[in-house]
């Protein structure tokens, strides 16, 4: 399951309502936010995997985070600490707020919701994929939790394998 796929069913769901209600909006606006922002959260993540001992601390983000929480207490989605819990992961994934502004200004363009209205919704979001990507791994049960993880990073389309994402980028170096 992609990462888009997990915040816009189930659980999130349900916190997306919670968004909506929040921010003043409708559940329909909420989804179309989330549809703009999810694929660069999602490659920001796949980013930070790549890169030296991140997925380790991808791993050990998700294990002592409890951001499971916040798909379960959906009302924890209002308190100021899920906020600033959310900037941290928008710094770790994205990097940089003028980075965070431009992904707001981007999904403002395409979505017709305002660009200060989805400043303020992004961290919430990035608490939700964390929130999701957290449930993803402690449900696959005797699974390993590191290659459920980059498995659902690197499926970049959604078809539940990663194979042959991973092909298609092995394929994209040797063009270069």
């Amino acid at each position: 399951m992609n990462l888009l796929e997990s915040l816009l069913g189930g659980q999130g769901q349900a916190a997306l309502g919670q968004i909506a209600k929040q921010f003043g909006l409708n559940e329909s606006q909420v989804r179309d936010v989330v549809s703009q922002l999810a694929p660069a959260l999602g490659q920001g993540l796949q980013r930070n995997a790549r890169a030296s001992g991140g997925m380790d601390a991808l791993i050990g983000a998700l294990a002592k985070g409890n951001h499971g929480r916040y798909l379960d207490d959906i009302g924890a989605l209002a308190n100021p600490d899920t906020t600033a819990d959310g900037n941290n992961i928008l710094g770790h994934i994205l990097g940089s707020k003028d980075v965070s502004r431009s992904l707001a200004g981007k999904a403002a363009e395409q979505t017709g919701v305002g660009a200060d209205l989805i400043k303020k919704m992004l961290p919430l979001i990035a608490s939700l994929a964390m929130g999701s990507l957290s449930k993803q791994t402690s449900s696959a049960g005797g699974g390993n939790p590191m290659s459920d993880v980059l498995g659902s990073l690197l499926d970049r389309n959604g078809d539940g394998s990663a194979l042959d994402d991973l092909i298609g980028m092995a394929g994209s170096l040797f063009k270069r």
